[in-house]
C-alpha cells in the first residue's frame, strides 16, 4: 500500500505539511495525490473512531451471518448490494465458510434490530438463513484499543 495511504489511515487529520516531511515530497504533491485518491474512489471518506461505550448511546449493534442463494446474473453482488442499501446496515462483507455475508447492523434497541431481521432482511428473495449476534462491549475497533492501557506495572498489594 502507498505510504501516504498508511499515514492517512493512522491519522487523517495529519497536516499535509507534516505528511510531506514524512514522505520527503512537496506539500503540493501530497495534496494532489490525496485529491487523486479521492477522485478514483480509493479514499471513500474520513471518520473519527469513537468509543461508543463511553457515549451512553441508546443503540445496539449486531453482527449478522447471512446465507444467500447467489443469483444467476450477478452472483452474490446483486443481493449483497440490495442488503447493503438498508440504512441499518453499517458494513457488509462477502465471506468464505459456512455463511456468505457478514453484516454489522445498528438499531435503537434489540427489538428494532430483531424487527429489521425478521421483517426486512429474512423475507428478501435469495436470503436462505440468518444468525444474529449482539455485540456487548467493544475492546478494539479498526486497530484502536477502546480501553486505556494500564501503564502502572506495579503489583497490586491487598491487605
Amino acid at each position: 500500500m502507498d505510504q501516504l495511504l498508511k499515514i492517512l489511515q493512522m491519522n487523517a487529520l495529519e497536516s499535509r505539511e507534516n505528511i510531506a516531511r514524512m514522505l520527503d515530497v512537496p506539500p503540493a504533491e501530497v495534496g494532489a495525490r490525496i485529491a487523486d485518491f479521492e477522485a478514483r474512489g480509493i479514499i471513500r471518506g474520513y471518520q473519527a473512531i469513537l468509543n461508543e461505550d463511553q457515549l451512553n448511546l441508546d443503540r445496539v449493534t449486531a453482527v449478522i451471518e447471512v446465507k444467500v442463494a447467489p443469483q444467476r446474473e450477478g452472483g452474490f453482488d446483486t443481493i449483497a448490494g440490495r442488503i447493503a442499501r438498508f440504512p441499518e446496515v453499517q458494513s457488509a462483507y462477502l465471506m468464505s465458510g459456512t455463511y456468505d455475508l457478514l453484516l454489522f447492523v445498528a438499531g435503537a434497541n434489540l427489538r428494532e434490530v430483531a424487527s429489521f431481521v425478521s421483517e426486512r432482511l429474512s423475507p428478501l428473495e435469495g436470503v436462505l438463513s440468518t444468525s444474529t449476534h449482539f455485540m456487548l462491549k467493544t475492546y478494539k475497533r479498526l486497530g484502536i484499543l477502546m480501553q486505556p492501557e494500564n501503564t502502572d506495572e506495579r503489583l497490586t498489594i491487598t491487605p
